[in-house]
């Protein structure tokens, strides 16, 4: 059984949970294969949220990166949702700044997250819900410091192809900026993100350096939204 002190990848059950699960997400079927999701989903997700953790107090030492907060629960709350289904599809590990109750941590600091479900693994980083007021922020820090957001940015989404996404705003903000400033600050919130198929990488040790590398791209942006949201 994989534990919590080495992550040595996942394995083709992990994928294949999450794949069954779409086709019964219902808690007889989930109790029956619970010791498969505890053994193929949650411990890996454990040893690899630790692995990753030395790596991430570096990129910032005020992440809270204790696992219990870290790892995404697989039930669903139901109780205000049409999709009645108790277990979530996917799971994932969030690298996040703490945050009060009143004050959601997406509204209030970027984070990391890396999930996986049964088509593979996502991850990505930035202000997924951030409030008006630090999207606001934000634009005006491109417009006063543009060559700096285009030195950190340039190479993010042509040379490691990373992808943009975020909601647009339905009426242009109206500003200054050059075109290939755009879509970066007409939306109201903002995230780099990549989706990686199941491939051999994700099934050894190999995975964690692997992401401590993706994730390494994103620092220099990270630290220009921490600016902004400080």
């Amino acid at each position: 059984m994989k534990t919590t002190e080495h992550f040595t990848g996942f394995s083709s059950e992990t994928f294949r949970f999450f794949a069954d699960l779409e086709e019964n997400n219902y808690k007889p079927w989930f109790e029956e294969h619970r010791a498969v999701y505890e053994r193929e989903v949650l411990q890996p997700l454990k040893a690899l949220a630790v692995a990753l953790t030395p790596s991430f107090y570096g990129i910032d030492p005020q992440l809270d990166l204790r696992p219990n907060r870290m790892i995404s629960r697989i039930y669903r709350d139901i109780r205000f949702s049409y999709d009645k289904t108790p277990y979530k599809q996917h799971m994932w590990i969030s690298f996040q700044r703490p945050f009060k109750k009143q004050t959601p941590e997406w509204e209030t600091f970027p984070g990391f997250y890396l999930e996986t479900g049964k088509d593979g693994a996502g991850y990505g980083m930035g202000m997924f819900a951030a409030k008006k007021k630090i999207m606001d922020r934000f634009r005006d820090r491109v417009a006063y410091e543009p060559a700096h957001f285009r030195e950190i940015t340039a190479e993010l989404l042509s040379t490691h192809h990373f992808r943009l996404g975020g909601e647009a705003y339905k009426r242009p903000v109206k500003n200054d900026l050059p075109d290939d400033f755009q879509p970066w600050i007409q939306r109201k919130g903002l995230y780099l993100f990549k989706n990686l198929p199941v491939s051999e990488v994700l099934f050894s040790e190999a995975f964690v350096p692997y992401m401590e590398k993706e994730f390494s791209l994103l620092q220099p942006l990270y630290e220009f939204f921490i600016d902004v949201c400080d």
